[in-house]
């Protein structure tokens, strides 16, 4: 259960990190289950269903070179187990404050050595057509994660506004960004297993990686089972699941 203390900080800063929440064994096992979806993806020449692969700067694909599996849990459902953790869940319930859960917009970020790419300054919840504070984001870093490979990167506070800013695209970049003052920003550099929950209203952001490391990461959203969000609308949606129960 989280403590005054969290549930207070998480109002003000927009974030919580739980480091080393997944591990052992367990962590063991979903890393495999990564392992197999990047040698499939490294395995593409273009892209595929569930699967993009590296821009040049040109926008031009790069083969081999895996970006996201957009639908991770529908493109392999052993991962719903890990969407479902309770000791993921249980914490994002008391932040929502809501014991039913969905899980929607489930992403896997392999993250690979040498120019791996994944998000870059940016609101979720401009994505999702929505302002709403019962979207909690999740990443889960299944691998350490520093600023040689990317972690993430947080404004915080920054959710306070309820509003969504500005965002536009950029030519070999996939998705849209926006910009923040450098000064405002933190980098959280955590340790395999870990979980962070944040508003998905914060401004948020990871670089690129250019270690010789790779950072597979996780990025999806719970919110309450009666949440009706338009773009996501459950029972007809394919990546949207119950959590809690399940």
């Amino acid at each position: 259960m989280l403590d005054v203390e969290q549930l207070e900080r998480f109002g003000e800063e927009g974030y919580l990190v739980f480091e080393r929440l997944v591990k052992g064994d367990e962590l063991s096992h979903f890393v495999a289950i990564f392992d197999e979806l990047v040698a499939h993806g490294t395995s593409l020449t273009e892209p595929a269903p569930h699967y993009s692969l590296e821009l040049s700067d040109k926008g031009d694909t790069i083969p081999h070179r895996l970006h996201k599996v957009q639908g991770v849990c529908v493109a392999e459902p052993r991962l719903k187990a890990l969407a479902s953790h309770p000791l993921i869940t249980e914490r994002a319930a008391q932040l929502l404050q809501s014991e039913e859960l969905d899980v929607f917009g489930t992403k896997f970020f392999p993250k690979l050595a040498g120019g791996g790419t994944s998000t870059h300054w940016h609101q979720d919840n401009f994505y999702f057509g929505t302002e709403s504070p019962q979207v909690l984001s999740c990443g889960i870093y299944l691998q350490d994660a520093d600023l040689a490979n990317g972690c993430l990167r947080v404004v915080p506070g920054s959710h306070h506004t309820g509003t969504i800013v500005e965002h536009e695209h950029t030519p070999g970049m996939h998705g849209s960004w926006t910009q923040v003052e450098e000064s405002r920003a933190v980098d959280l550099e955590t340790p395999a297993g870990t979980v962070v929950l944040f508003s998905a209203n914060l401004l948020h952001g990871t670089s690129d990686n250019h270690s010789d490391r790779s950072r597979y990461s996780t990025a999806w959203h719970y919110i309450p089972t009666d949440l009706d969000l338009k773009q996501f609308p459950r029972d007809t949606y394919e990546d949207r699941f119950a959590v809690r129960p399940v």
